[in-house]
């Protein structure tokens, strides 16, 4: 499921109509603070998670692990095919949006361009794949993957053009319009999805309640940002940059490309090597870890594009105290991963997944980096250097693929999970030097932070291995927990990592900004 409005409680048209029409090459199209982008950009991603986790959990027990897996193989080979109908351009286009600093004729300019580019490259990728599904079912040896391709190829256009319109109202600062277009997107894709499955489609009715969702999902984007830039977007003008948007996606293609194919390369190999059952116990934990880096995505959302080259110069302080607040954050998770592994497996994803518990235990440490790596990796995209990121994604890949090779066959599916961790303790590391090089960052203090953020993740471990491990109940489970985050947030406060006066400005500004958000809009 993918990931607006200008004015709250005005339609998106009639805020931005007649700013479209605007003859001036300094109107600007306004953007929205750090603060208030970033909301947007959380309520984005809650929202595709809340979406996404129901349908995967619905799944999970309509389909069976079997099922499941052939989706899951489906999913993948779209992914990947992604890569091919993107071509980099749709990150390419939004750095040089960000560095437009929203003036509406110039990203208007860089908008159309990378569009024509995206047309050509969706609907020949798209083509392909459809046409291919049966030659590539036959290499799986597995025949009823033929029609979830398909479905899978049918939405590919549809989510490929869609990024493109997700991507440059990210860079332009206009994530409350995503919001809009997210919910659109994930309530139709859920609810298509169910009703196929439900009505017997199996993997292929999976797959096109998916292709639905993101049909209608870019329908009504595009939509949207043409009322965002009105005539402007369609206006001819004598200068391209076509080339310019082309030459900065060539790197980006390779790097964005390699990772995607980086993360999704387990499932393949699982399915090479082990069957489409142990794909399903695999993917479950996967998808489980997903809405965990939501927080991370949306910071990233929010301040990644603010490093960008614009006249303003690069925002170092919301980059420093976002990745500082990530680490807190994701440390929190560590401890019931670890500890409760078995707990959350038999919950969420039933017993027929019990497996897949030693599967998400071995994800702690990729689940904590996956939450920073969005904002890292993101932020070095919009500094214009993608292509120092090639080498570091082929050497995370590299490393991937020799654990799921040589581990596999020796201790099935959790090698894959193993595999993920230490290719990602390459990946983000490695992100974050460039960063702290271009921006200059003091390492010192998110150091202390990080070694305080484990602190309190081991005590918080400690309160939920005394509350107890195996078949607890739901009111064991609550207590545990409840406890576990006292004992987290007192060790953050002991070591002074969190004043009160932090707590006390953050609820502060929570409570504020949520009353902004909900308040009627004032009268015109």
């Amino acid at each position: 499921m993918s990931g607006g409005v200008p004015v709250p409680g005005e339609p998106v048209g009639q805020a931005t109509e007649g700013l479209a029409e605007a003859s001036s090459a300094d109107e600007r199209v306004q953007m929205e603070g750090v603060g208030r982008n970033a909301v947007f950009a959380l309520l984005v991603q809650i929202t595709t998670g809340l979406f996404t986790t129901a349908v995967m959990l619905y799944m999970v027990r309509a389909l069976g692990a079997v099922g499941l897996g052939l989706f899951a193989l489906a999913l993948t080979v779209g992914r990947l095919a992604l890569i091919a109908a993107d071509l980099g351009i749709p990150l390419s286009a939004a750095r040089f949006l960000a560095e437009t600093g929203g003036q509406r004729r110039r990203a208007a300019a860089i908008l159309r361009d990378a569009l024509r580019l995206k047309l050509v490259t969706a609907a020949l990728v798209a083509g392909c794949l459809f046409a291919a599904a049966g030659l590539i079912s036959d290499a799986y040896g597995q025949p009823a993957l033929v029609w979830p391709l398909r479905g899978i190829a049918v939405s590919l256009f549809a989510e490929s053009l869609l990024g493109l319109w997700v991507a440059a109202l990210i860079a332009l600062g206009r994530n409350s319009v995503n919001l809009r277009l997210t919910f659109i997107e994930s309530f139709v894709e859920a609810g298509a999805i169910i009703t196929l499955v439900a009505l017997g489609g199996g993997a292929t009715g999976a797959a096109f309640g998916r292709a639905i969702g993101y049909t209608i999902g870019a329908f009504v984007a595009t939509r949207a940002v043409y009322r965002l830039f009105g005539r402007a977007l369609l206006a001819s003008e004598a200068t391209s940059r076509v080339r310019e948007i082309a030459a900065y996606a060539a790197p980006l293609v390779v790097a964005s490309g390699a990772y995607t194919f980086y993360s999704q390369i387990d499932v393949m190999i699982v399915g090479a090597m082990l069957g489409t059952r142990a794909v399903g116990l695999f993917a479950a934990p996967m998808q489980l870890v997903i809405p965990l880096a939501y927080i991370g995505q949306a910071l990233a959302n929010s301040v990644s594009p603010r490093q960008a080259a614009s006249e303003h110069g690069p925002d170092v302080r919301s980059f420093v105290t976002s990745l500082r607040w990530l680490i807190i954050f994701q440390a929190a998770l560590l401890a019931p991963i670890i500890v409760w592994p078995q707990e959350i497996a038999r919950l969420l994803l039933g017993t027929q997944f019990a497996e897949s518990a030693n599967v998400l235990r071995a994800l702690a440490a990729f689940i904590f980096l996956r939450g920073l790596g969005p904002l890292i990796s993101t932020t070095v995209n919009y500094l214009g250097r993608a292509q120092q990121r090639i080498p570091i994604v082929l050497a995370a890949l590299a490393v991937m693929v020799g654990i799921d090779v040589v581990l596999l066959p020796r201790i099935g599916v959790v090698a894959a999970a193993i595999g993920a961790a230490a290719a990602y303790w390459i990946y983000v590391p490695a992100h974050f030097v460039i960063c702290w090089r271009v921006l200059n960052l003091d390492l010192r203090p998110l150091g202390l932070t990080f070694l305080r953020a484990l602190a309190a993740a081991a005590a918080m471990s400690g309160v939920l291995l005394a509350v107890g491990t195996g078949r607890l109940s739901i009111g064991a489970l609550i207590a545990g927990a409840l406890a576990g985050t006292v004992a987290f947030g007192a060790t953050l406060l002991l070591t002074r990592e969190v004043s009160r006066g932090e707590l006390r400005r953050g609820r502060d500004a929570v409570s504020m900004r949520a009353s902004r958000l909900l308040a009627p809009p004032s009268p015109r």
